[in-house]
């Protein structure tokens, strides 16, 4: 079967140790798959999620403190949904989209195996905890919002409008929030909490390359389109309506992840 075939498979998948296991798998063998040159059929609904946690509009429960068992959970909870959520928007955009060069399908499927280490990892720290009544946490105690997948959804049939703003707007907020996260759990400065830390540092790290993805895909295909980056990027922002990024920034990790000096000076303007 071709690789975005098994992207499909992947993304169908609804138990989240299924969906690791087939996301890290598919990058072992992506160099041995051909792909697809048109869009495989979902009989399934994309994606596929597991029945808790409870996806709600906006999460309206009061933040907890991470200084507490239970809020750093609510905390790790929070971040290990927006990765299982960046498995599926990785696979989706190797599955959904025609015409792309072999290496955009090979580069998303590095990037979902990528996001499926990143919540095991949160995943089995979260597990490892004892809340304040001595209970045992996993993904899915906490409810969750559905942001990203939203505006993965609205973007569905239009690839330049995927790259400019789920790797670019949403995924490039995670380069700004994490160091702010860090510093809030090294004042908390339990082993529960550095271990948290450098959970962060791992996904930072490999965040930068993933936000990178997107900013060179979303400039090849303006290339190919006669489109001017910046110009169509405030056009499609205006489109879907994409969250304005806030201050501070990580303007170190955005450069480094490709944003040029004109875009990072446009986001202090």
């Amino acid at each position: 079967m071709e690789l975005r075939y098994h992207a499909l498979q992947a993304l169908c998948l609804s138990d989240p140790e299924e969906k690791v296991a087939a996301a890290q798998a598919l990058h072992t063998h992506a160099a041995t798959l051909s792909i697809a040159i048109t869009q495989p059929q979902a009989t399934t609904p994309v994606p596929g999620r597991p029945q808790r946690p409870v996806l709600v509009e906006r999460v309206t429960k009061p933040q907890r403190s991470p200084f507490t068992p239970d809020g750093l959970a609510t905390l790790l909870h929070t971040v290990a949904h927006i990765e299982f959520n960046a498995i599926n928007l990785a696979l989706d955009a190797a599955w959904r989209f025609d015409g792309m060069p072999d290496a955009y399908y090979r580069d998303w499927v590095r990037v979902a195996s990528e996001e499926a280490h990143h919540f095991s990892l949160l995943r089995s720290h979260l597990q490892s905890l004892e809340g304040d009544a001595g209970q045992r946490w996993d993904y899915g105690d906490f409810p969750a919002h559905d942001g990203l997948w939203t505006v993965c959804a609205a973007t569905a049939v239009d690839v330049v409008a995927r790259m400019a703003l789920v790797p670019r707007t949403l995924e490039a907020r995670g380069l700004d929030a994490t160091p702010l996260i860090q510093a809030k759990l090294r004042r908390v400065a339990t082993p529960q909490a550095q271990r948290a830390v450098e959970i962060l540092d791992t996904i930072l790290h490999d965040e930068v390359g993933h936000v990178a993805v997107g900013n060179h895909w979303y400039r090849w295909l303006c290339k190919r389109d006669g489109f001017d980056p910046i110009a169509h990027y405030r056009l499609l922002a205006e489109r879907y309506d994409a969250p304005k990024p806030k201050p501070p920034f990580n303007t170190s990790a955005r450069r480094q992840a490709g944003f040029t000096d004109e875009e990072l000076a446009l986001l202090l303007a």
